[in-house]
């Protein structure tokens, strides 16, 4: 019996390859597969920039000897001045909400952004002027605005905006997704409210300003039966900001990640669900050296050639209040899609359906092919 039973298991279990990753999302291509494969089916994520894939490509001498002397003189500065400003909102957020309540709307969601009167006068203009002052630091002194103009079939008759002109006001405004640099922008240019994760309000600092800015907290789980879902907070802070001209407006990313500029991904709908106008902005990034997209390419070594380079363009097209028709406000996925195409069509975007599972298993195959270099 005991020979029998060796005949039938000659070999030991094979035990599982600790290296290899068995997620579903993360598990990468075809080993196989050339790099020149990955960029096509991943264009979205791809940089093209001097400095490659994830910022690890083999540079110029040229480009070696600028980037040694960045990391010397100006990087300090840089970092010096960011820090200045950084500490001085944040004591300027500090005594304007000395003595207030935080806008509490459950457990973990609140904010000072619903309070009035010169305290929120300060925040706000002060908010908008460092932000500015923050991107000219980082070497954007120059930011091309455009506005265009675009008929819109459901725009309200002037009759209309006079009878009811809180109707014309964006409850929400839509961006496309390229950097971290996107927020500093929206801060500058109308100070809106972000959704950001549950951590960011225990930030040193960073904490404080977020809940000055009226961030929605991203709560994935929650014991509360009282829970609403961010989907339901976000919807009723559109429908308010759409409702009432003193309430933060609220600014979302509606891709949910970052690509290269190049592309639009697929929109989710949660800005959609208020069936309030929409305020399309559209944001690129013009480059020589460094791309300051932030897609494939990790948060330290972004933000450290970010630093290294002395001047970064930022071109914005602002697009009319987008109103939805009857049939989009019934169908919240056609109003995204519609309100994608258009900002695709003005914006010189391709439209992309891949999307944040996709560039997961993009960075998983880019850290394949350089752990075999």
């Amino acid at each position: 019996m005991e020979s029998e039973l060796q005949g039938l298991n000659p070999k030991p279990p094979k035990q599982p390859d600790p290296n290899k990753d068995e997620r579903p999302l993360l598990k990468p291509p075809d080993a196989a597969a050339s790099s020149g494969e990955l960029e096509k089916k991943f264009a979205a994520f791809v940089r093209s920039d001097v400095y490659g894939s994830m910022g690890r490509g083999e540079l110029p001498t040229r480009e070696k000897v600028l980037l040694g002397l960045a990391l010397v003189t100006l990087v300090p500065v840089r970092m010096v001045a960011v820090t200045t400003i950084l500490l001085l909102y944040y004591l300027i957020c500090r005594v304007c909400t000395m003595c207030s309540v935080p806008n509490r709307e459950e457990e973990h969601q609140e904010d000072y952004a619903h309070i009035v009167g010169w305290r929120r006068i300060v925040i706000v203009q002060c908010g908008r002027a460092l932000s500015r002052l923050m991107l000219f630091v980082l070497g954007f002194y120059w930011i091309t605005q455009t506005q265009t103009y675009i008929e819109n079939p459901a725009t309200p008759s002037e009759q209309e905006n006079d009878a009811q002109s809180e109707d014309t006001r964006p409850g929400v405004i839509i961006s496309n997704h390229v950097s971290y640099l996107d927020i500093l922008y929206h801060m500058s240019a109308s100070f809106p409210s972000f959704v950001a994760k549950r951590s960011v309000a225990k930030l040193p600092l960073i904490g404080l300003i977020s809940k000055c800015l009226g961030c929605v907290l991203v709560q994935r789980e929650s014991k509360s039966p009282d829970f609403k879902g961010v989907s339901a907070v976000v919807t009723e802070r559109i429908r308010e900001a759409h409702q009432n001209p003193s309430a933060p407006t609220m600014m979302l990313f509606p891709e949910g990640t970052t690509t290269n500029g190049d592309f639009l991904l697929p929109f989710k709908t949660g800005g959609f669900l208020a069936k309030a106008p929409v305020l399309p902005v559209i944001l690129s990034y013009h480059y020589q050296r460094f791309s300051p997209a932030w897609e494939s390419i990790s948060g330290v070594r972004h933000v450290i050639l970010i630093l290294c380079q002395f001047v970064n363009y930022m071109e914005v097209t602002q697009l009319p209040t987008y109103y939805p028709s009857q049939q989009e406000q019934d169908d919240p996925k056609l109003y995204a899609n519609n309100v994608r195409r258009l900002m695709a069509s003005e914006g010189n975007l391709l439209l992309s359906d891949i999307g944040l599972a996709e560039k997961r298993i993009y960075h998983a195959a880019l850290n394949g092919l350089f752990s075999q270099c």
